[in-house]
């Protein structure tokens, strides 16, 4: 009953909004999912990325073309010649560095950094867009969790850092940051996910 009367009132409310107002109201809402569907698979993809080139180097040894299309994003994934310096990894990941930016939306989106002398990858995200509940939706998927295994977690401050170890090579692990709850702040990176491989007796 209670279902039946919700809907309902939403129903009055939209029909008050008059058509063109309604279409709007639609047309945005449908609009917002879209963002957060491109954002989800922005850094599925970015993940993804990083993975297949520090584990799969064949799918890059011979040019990028095979490589974007096994990651799979289409026009959204290119490589670049730089990024700012708040994308960059850690010193010692800095040699032989191939930069890709993810376009997900128009204001917000990611950065994966790799190299081709170091089994390393970094993936950093932010904009104008709360990518909180993004990583949430990614994390939790059944997709992410064919290929990671979660191990560890550790929250400082606002942030909360968890740590994954490869299902298919356990020497492969990556440390997940990124806010503890939505409505964190958006001047700053949001999301940082850094990724070795380092066998072990090395």
């Amino acid at each position: 009953m209670r279902r039946r009367v919700m809907m309902g009132v939403a129903a009055m409310a939209l029909a008050g909004q008059g058509p063109t107002q309604a279409a709007a109201a639609d047309q945005e809402g449908t609009g917002t999912l879209e963002k957060r569907a491109a954002l989800a698979d922005g850094l599925a993809g970015a993940l993804k990325a990083c993975r297949l080139w520090v584990l799969h180097p064949d799918t890059w040894a011979a040019g990028p073309e095979p490589f974007l299309k096994d990651v799979g994003l289409g026009d959204a994934m290119g490589q670049v010649r730089s990024v700012a310096d708040i994308n960059q990894p850690p010193e010692a990941w800095r040699e032989g560095n191939v930069y890709w930016r993810i376009n997900s939306s128009p204001d917000a989106g990611y950065v994966l950094v790799v190299s081709h002398r170091m089994p390393i990858c970094q993936v950093t995200g932010g904009g104008d867009a709360d990518l909180q509940p993004t990583v949430g939706e990614v994390l939790a998927s059944p997709e992410f969790a064919e290929v990671w295994r979660e191990v560890d977690e550790a929250t400082r401050g606002d942030m909360v850092s968890t740590t994954f170890v490869s299902r298919e090579e356990p020497d492969f692990t990556m440390v997940l940051s990124r806010a503890t709850a939505p409505g964190a702040r958006r001047d700053r990176v949001q999301v940082i996910a850094s990724a070795s491989f380092a066998p072990a007796g090395e």
